[in-house]
């Protein structure tokens, strides 16, 4: 599949312009008529009377496509040519031929003597210098022609677009005007309008007193757990637990046994040059562990989930000296949201968003499907569709499924053994809005949000699971995109025997799209939606499944009209659209499960509200451990 577009001639659509005019004499400017087939860039020009029946035979042999000549203009590769006016040209020479026996009898006395013969010359010359610029001033304004250029049968002009359209007008004074209107863009629909982003911005500046890494205690040897993204989330969380123990970081292991049973190493997924580059003043960060350590047996531990800081430097630092060498068998959830001080929050974004970059080969793809996805300029939703048969048999969710789904669902909670829970009523888990959405429903979501039928969604997740989930959801929305149907196969050749490398490409595709949504709080979720606020908190949409899914019972049964459902719905998801908050704590008591997720809102922690620095300056005041002063980043997107 072609990426780059070739400019389209014959593209009959039209963008709302911005009008230029320009306003000419009639006895200052005459323009040749230029037409571009397809809508392309012209040049007009106005004739006079005399002019009318002459231009229009030539233009009228010109030919239905390109450029046509008319007059006066014959050719446009002659500059010189391009000039000449008929009518201007006869005036000219008629005074000549007028006054031609004055000019020769001048000429004969002249030659007669030799001494006038330099004078002759330079006469001579001068006449024809002062006829080329009296046609040059004659033929007014040819000088101010656009610039029309062709190449391989493409009209590339000095506008950004090739659809400039061109009117004459005439006015009252029954003098000439040329109207110039302009590209513009076509104004943004309001679906894709981006939300208020206020005055924050990314702040991960180190402290200015932080110290040299010195001579570590010891080294951290870390098995990242689960899918791609817990264990991009859990070894961001070991970079910190690390710096808090001063430890060397071996480079991760990534898990195996998981339900994709994915052999891909961290080497290839992440860029982990890279990662130990941008860390390298945090972190010390290897490769491998020591030799002279290799034969030591290392302590296995087993972290206490959303411990705090004091937990690590205290504990789990004493046995890193007795040990020299321990092993963390599982990563995910293993620090605490909001008990960590700034220096480690900051250090946990800068893990995340800055050194954990994907593969080269990776990275470049993600950027080749995410240009195909925006070919004219047409923007594209990202849809986390977590409709898989792994999430529904864990969740214990079979709305819109058939018995024999349903019973092959059953079977694989019950043969995986860690599994904790197996009977499960999923009617009234959805009705709770802990199921993820079906396709059906994600549809009828979008559709009452506001996206038209044509919006180009590309999906983020595997395989849909159900033989017909996905036939209600093309029939709203027929544009729909995966990975395998964007990407050819020779492009995936070496991404699509690893699931974890294909969901590392729909990750970057979440990431750059115009509008992101997602249907479970899932980890991927969770580790795009953050992501999209560092980067400027990106439209990202949030659907409250539990009011959701009432309200489309209520619309299947007929107890409200499509009008109140799609005005309840938008109402309802005013304030999901990503804009700022503060990261919500969790209640004292409760279980840290129930706070809002680190990695999901970074905000407190790594992003500012740089207008306080403003106040600070106008009045000082006392500021908590979240309201740090904070170079001013790039304007976000």
């Amino acid at each position: 599949m072609s990426v780059g577009v070739p400019v389209n001639t014959s593209s009959s659509s039209q963008l709302p312009a911005a009008t230029t005019r320009r306003r000419v004499a009639d006895s200052q400017e005459d323009h040749c008529h230029v037409s571009i087939g397809g809508g392309g860039n012209a040049v007009v020009y106005v004739p006079d009377e005399e002019e009318a029946t002459s231009c229009s035979s030539l233009s009228d042999g010109g030919g239905g496509g390109g450029l046509s000549s008319c007059c006066p203009s014959g050719s446009h590769n002659s500059y010189v040519v391009g000039f000449l006016s008929l009518r201007k040209l006869r005036l000219v020479w008629m005074l000549m031929v007028d006054n031609k026996s004055h000019w020769t009898a001048a000429i004969a006395k002249n030659m007669r003597s030799a001494t006038n013969l330099g004078r002759v010359i330079l006469s001579l010359l001068g006449i024809i210098v002062f006829t080329f610029f009296l046609i040059v001033a004659l033929s007014g304004g040819q000088g101010r022609r656009l610039h029309v250029e062709e190449r391989h049968e493409f009209v590339f002009s000095i506008h950004p677009r090739n659809n400039v359209e061109k009117v004459i007008q005439e006015d009252d004074s029954s003098s000439s005007s040329i109207q110039l209107l302009l590209p513009q863009r076509k104004p943004i629909p309001e679906i894709w309008n981006q939300p208020d982003t206020g005055n924050y911005r990314k702040c991960l500046t180190r402290p200015k007193n932080q110290r040299p890494i010195k001579q570590t205690n010891g080294y951290l040897v870390v098995h990242a757990n689960g899918g791609l993204n817990q264990m991009r989330t859990g070894i961001c969380d070991m970079v910190a637990i690390a710096k808090i123990m001063n430890a060397s970081l071996v480079l991760p292991f990534l898990d195996h046994s998981s339900f994709w049973s994915d052999p891909s190493t961290f080497k290839d997924i992440f860029d982990w040059r890279h990662f130990i580059d941008v860390l390298a003043e945090d972190v010390n960060i290897i490769e491998y562990l020591p030799q002279e350590l290799a034969s030591i047996k290392p302590l296995e531990k087993n972290p206490v989930s959303w411990s705090k800081a004091s937990y690590y430097r205290n504990s789990i630092s004493k046995l890193l000296k007795k040990h020299k060498v321990i092993v963390f068998n599982h990563t995910d959830s293993r620090l605490a949201n909001n008990s960590p001080p700034p220096s480690i929050q900051k250090l946990r974004c800068r893990a995340n968003y800055e050194a954990l970059r994907y593969s080269p080969e990776i990275e470049n793809l993600s950027k080749v499907l995410s240009s195909r996805l925006r070919e004219n300029n047409e923007p594209y939703l990202a849809l986390h569709l977590r409709y898989e048969k792994d999430m529904l048999a864990f969740t214990g969710c079979n709305h819109s499924l058939t018995s024999k789904e349903s019973i092959d669902l059953e079977k694989m909670r019950y043969s995986i053994p860690h599994w904790k829970e197996k009977v499960i009523n999923g009617t009234e888990r959805r009705l709770e809005g802990n199921c993820p959405m079906t396709p059906r429903e994600a549809a009828v979501f979008l559709k009452a949000m506001g996206f038209p039928s044509t919006t180009k969604i590309y999906i983020v997740a595997g395989e849909i699971y159900g033989e017909n989930s996905m036939t209600a959801f093309h029939q709203e929305f027929p544009n729909v995109f995966f990975h395998s149907t964007l990407a050819s196969e020779e492009e995936l050749s070496t991404l699509k025997p690893y699931q974890n490398r294909l969901a590392a490409l729909d990750y970057n595709l979440a990431l750059e799209s115009d509008v992101f949504a997602y249907t479970y709080d899932g980890n991927m979720a969770k580790a795009v939606q953050g992501h999209r606020r560092f980067e400027g908190f990106r439209k990202t949409i949030n659907p409250d499944r539990q009011r959701l899914v009432k309200l489309i019972d209520r619309l299947d049964a007929g107890l409200m009209s499509w009008e109140d459902f799609s005005s309840k719905v938008k109402k309802l998801h005013g304030n999901r659209l990503g804009a700022p908050y503060l990261r919500r704590a969790g209640r004292a008591g409760l279980s840290p499960k129930l706070e809002e997720n680190f990695y999901a809102n970074p905000l407190p922690g790594c992003l500012c509200d740089t207008s306080s620095d403003e106040q600070q300056q106008q009045q000082p005041r006392s500021m908590n451990r979240f309201e740090r002063p904070s170079l001013r980043a790039q304007s976000l997107r």
